[in-house]
């Protein structure tokens, strides 16, 4: 792309002035709307405000009601759309303190790969590293694509997704943040980084790990992936996940949470009242929210911030909630009351069609693909994802579980200004670079003046890189260093100033540089391992072999991948052209890949693919299996927990469940089991993450959920665990 072509590009953030119509309770009802808004290209567009001291946990007075999402902390409320900003940030730190614990910035280095297969992700921050990846399936077509990133293989219709022209990321969040480890002890990449006792919950771990992902993205050439167009979905436990990713990452341009529960879009403060899962239950079940929670789970009332803030977040962001009134256990009448509540931020904002809520359905069952969804689903993939249509938002909340707004709140939504000012400042000087090193530089200009009286609020920077133009930063100053960028890369970078009330300046300039490389200048990666083969398998181990690769200045060693499902993860690493690997679970199938390093860090595309089944364990002591009936209605149940807890006197690694359903019931879902069914016998069994377990341990983490027949009361039976 030329120069001027790229000084020509406009990016705007700032919503339509127009005032969305009021959201019926009930029916489809159409809303008065702008044009959809592209989503920033920052994490978080709010990090330069300043946020006045939060309060202590101790001091926090009791307010059944939910908190104003437009009353800042000094106690005065937000007049302008131009405060929204700092306003969000405030919301955003009272979530981190007391909800979810604290989503660090960006890592010093994120670096990765974009295939038309598959995604990697390294990270290294503070000495420590991680890294993990995603597969890709792409749609039809040549690209770039949109993507919406599906948390654990579980979320929107994936065929409708690639159907509308977006792409699919199956992204394994157990990869960042793993269930089923206690909250002093967490495990998975997140907390390889920062530490096993970080008090940040799992749902918030795994929303960083969405966005290391998308930076990863931004740093490719963009041939196959936009950097501009990211959406998030998922369902159950992964709807939690969805939610709080969308909502902490300002670059996605679509959240689509499904059936999300306690603990994701349902208003704390009603929970109690609906009969949903308790919050003691959600916060104890896994650690999912953040260490702090555990003081409000018996006192939400006292929470400074509820969900329909979080809905706020969103704002002016494509947001699109599916729900299920048909499991009172899900919370949809409060999740109703959070939509409608955060629904007003959108229309004070003039951005009132960019929300919809959806519970109008008539298939009761947990996660299924609904037919309802469909239209809509791909109109907002269109609207937000592909810029190829408008359709407006929609409010459909079934008569089954009908939230009512007016008796939640005490505030009324304002009517907010532009602050009068619609003057860009002036473009910034030519940024001139310095300090270049292979993964960093620092950029400095001539300062713009604010040109219409709201004053001058800072800076963007963005890289020109073809059809999306990624943003690397933002500063309130007139330099900024930039971190996080890749060896041996000619970058063009400009910069764009804004203003208080956030218009934005032309496009500066363009300076290039190049970053350093790294290992005396090379940047010729291996050849791909071949031939990897694995023998002597037994119930815990197996031996991997492969052909050696080669390099033009000579192979470092080798990283060593695994994967129980769709997502590959790094294992291990090994200077030779073998490896072993223990610890593994019985009876469990695994599959491996091998890449090689050179000097410079360069990394080879992987190997082939080796498969592997582990051997049978042989026990150690014996087991139980104890079945709790969390929710039931009258044509289904969900069993959670399953607890099955290890009698014998020795450590076992793995277990088997068996029981009997009912004449007429039938199995629908269950997660952290591999469940096989064979008439109405169903067997469960352990997973790599909750097979090992010492003398007297349990784990909670298995569950299932069943149909049964209309008035029905049975529940399964004969539970037997060896």
């Amino acid at each position: 792309m030329s120069s001027s072509l790229a000084r020509s590009k406009i990016r705007t953030r700032a919503v339509a002035l127009a005032v969305a119509t009021t959201l019926a309770f009930a029916g489809a009802v159409t809303v008065a709307s702008p044009a959809a808004v592209a989503a920033p290209g920052v994490e978080n567009e709010g990090a330069d405000c300043a946020v006045p001291g939060l309060p202590d946990a101790g001091s926090l007075p009791t307010n059944a009601r939910l908190p104003d999402p437009f009353r800042k902390l000094d106690g005065t409320r937000i007049s302008a759309r131009s405060e929204w900003r700092c306003r969000r940030e405030e919301i955003k730190r009272l979530a981190e303190k007391f909800v979810y614990g604290e989503k660090p910035p960006k890592p010093s280095s994120v670096t990765g790969t974009v295939s038309r297969t598959g995604i990697t992700v390294n990270v290294n921050h503070n000495g420590r590293s991680a890294g993990f990846s995603a597969s890709v399936s792409l749609p039809s077509g040549s690209g770039p694509f949109p993507a919406v990133v599906v948390l654990g293989g579980f979320g929107a219709d994936t065929a409708a997704i690639t159907a509308a022209g977006a792409a699919v990321i199956n992204y394994d969040p157990y990869a960042v943040g793993r269930e089923g480890t206690p909250r002093n002890n967490k495990q998975g990449a997140f907390y390889t980084v920062y530490g096993a006792t970080s008090s940040t919950g799992l749902l918030l771990a795994w929303g960083w790990g969405v966005s290391r992902i998308i930076d990863v993205i931004e740093q490719s050439d963009g041939s196959i992936l936009k950097a501009d167009a990211t959406g998030v979905t998922g369902c159950s436990r992964f709807g939690k996940g969805a939610f709080v990713t969308g909502a902490f990452d300002q670059r996605i341009a679509l959240t689509m949470p499904i059936e999300s529960g306690s603990a994701g879009v349902p208003i704390f403060r009603g929970i109690p009242g609906e009969g949903a899962q308790s919050l003691s239950s959600a916060y104890g079940e896994q650690p999912w929210l953040g260490d702090a929670f555990g003081t409000f789970t018996g006192s939400p009332a006292r929470l400074p911030v509820d969900t329909h803030e979080m809905v706020a977040m969103f704002a002016p962001r494509g947001l699109f909630i599916m729900d299920n009134p048909h499991i009172a256990n899900l919370g949809p009448r409060s999740a109703s009351v959070a939509a409608l509540g955060g629904a007003e931020v959108y229309k004070a904002l003039g951005a009132g069609d960019n929300i919809t809520y959806w519970s109008d359905i008539q298939d009761g069952n947990h996660c299924a693909n609904r037919a309802e969804w469909r239209t809509p689903l791909q109109q907002s993939i269109q609207k937000f994802l592909l810029k190829t249509g408008n359709s407006p938002g929609t409010i459909r909340i079934s008569s089954r579980a009908q939230g009512n707004l007016a008796e939640w709140r005490d505030w009324q939504t304002p009517a907010l200004g532009d602050s009068g000012d619609t003057t860009a400042p002036s473009t910034p000087g030519t940024p001139a670079a310095t300090g270049v090193t292979a993964t960093g530089a620092t950029l400095t200009w001539t300062a713009s003046t604010d040109q219409g009286g709201s004053g001058l609020a800072g800076y963007n920077v963005y890289r020109e890189q073809g059809a999306t133009d990624p943003q690397l930063g933002q500063s309130t100053t007139n330099s900024i260093t930039l971190t996080g960028l890749t060896a041996g890369t000619q970058y063009q970078v400009y910069v764009r100033a804004r203003d208080v009330a956030g218009n934005l300046s032309g496009n500066s300039q363009l300076v290039t540089f190049t970053t350093t490389t790294t290992g005396g200048g090379d940047t010729s990666p291996p050849t791909a391992p071949a031939g990897l083969a694995a023998s002597g398998t037994t119930s815990t181990g197996t031996t991997l072999s492969w052909t050696a690769a080669t390099d033009d200045t000579g192979v470092a060693g080798y990283d060593v991948l695994r994967a129980t499902g769709s997502t590959f993860t790094q294992v291990g690493t090994t200077a030779t052209t073998s490896y072993g690997d223990t610890g593994l679970t019985p009876s469990t199938t695994y599959r491996y890949q091998v890449r090689a390093r050179d000097a410079a860090g360069n990394t080879s595309p992987v190997s082939n693919t080796a498969e592997v089944t582990t051997q049978p364990g042989t026990s150690t002591g014996g087991c139980t299996a104890v079945a709790t009936v969390q929710t039931q209605w009258s044509t289904g149940y969900v069993i959670q927990p399953l607890t099955i807890t290890n009698t014998g006197t020795s450590a076992i690694t793995g277990w088997t469940v068996t029981f009997t359903l009912p004449a007429g019931h039938t199995l629908t879902g269950s997660w952290n089991g591999t469940t096989t069914v064979s008439g109405q016998t169903v067997t469960i069994r352990n997973v790599g993450h909750n097979g090992a377990l010492a003398p007297g341990a349990a784990t909670t983490s298995v569950g299932f959920q069943a149909t049964r027949p209309n008035g029905n009361t049975a529940v399964p039976s004969g539970y037997t665990c060896a």
